[in-house]
């Protein structure tokens, strides 16, 4: 019966495998239903995984995460990798628990199969001393802009033309800002340059009829071309 179970398991393990890695007919290269955890706070969880202390990391990044991953790293030396699984979140806390992690020399980040990290978990996973993107793991890329929220810019249109333009002159202000920062902390991750200006801002910053999709997720060959994932130091 034990056995039996076992086996139900794996097959309903991999049945949802199967549906996350399929391919979103709008955006071939993404899968269709991304497992990018759960819509709240990252929660960060030690474990042991066949003799390693990894940290499970998932959840929406908020401004708490860099204090949390902070305290939680001092508090256990043990702790060799860090996996990652998030839809995003807070832009600058994402870097601030990136350069965390960087500051702990030899420390790995990994997206595990089946697993997705998006848009501020990129500049979270990027802070690894050692980088890992499983065979279908999923390190999904978006234009990066300073809100997404557009109902916020409604209103403002509601308010009249003076509201408006101040709001747009603030987002493009915060967004210069975040991309400056963006690209000063790739350098400093060592990862190419070109993973901006080749991926991340040619993506639509919104949907349209003629391209749906917003987001695009790198193959294999280009987690190695941008240096997300170091040729010399896979694992």
């Amino acid at each position: 019966m034990r056995k039996a179970a076992r086996i139900l398991a794996g097959l309903a393990a991999f049945a949802m495998l199967s549906a996350q890695s399929a391919p979103d007919p709008r955006n071939p290269s993404c899968p269709a239903e991304p497992d990018w955890g759960p819509s709240e706070r990252m929660t960060l969880t030690a474990r042991d995984v066949d003799g390693t202390r990894v940290l499970i990391a998932q959840g929406i990044i908020d401004s708490t995460l860099p204090n949390r991953l902070q305290a939680i790293l001092n508090e256990d030396e043990m702790i060799a990798e860090i996996w990652l699984k998030s839809r995003g979140g807070n832009a600058n806390a994402g870097n601030q628990a990136g350069r965390v992690i960087r500051s702990i020399p030899g420390m790995l980040t990994r997206i595990p199969a089946g697993w997705t990290c998006f848009s501020a978990c990129n500049f979270v996973f990027m802070g690894g001393d050692r980088r890992h993107v499983e065979p279908g793991g999923i390190f999904m890329v978006h234009m990066f802009t300073h809100t997404s929220d557009r109902s916020i810019i409604n209103e403002s249109v509601l308010d009249g033309t003076k509201a408006t333009t101040e709001l747009i002159a603030d987002i493009e202000q915060s967004s210069a800002l975040l991309a400056s920062e963006d690209n000063d902390f790739l350098i400093r991750m060592g990862i190419s340059r070109k993973l901006l200006t080749e991926v991340m801002y040619r993506q639509q910053a919104v949907r349209t009829d003629e391209n749906p999709s917003t987001r695009y997720c790198l193959s294999q060959e280009e987690v190695r071309k941008y240096n997300v994932m170091p040729e010399e130091r896979q694992l």
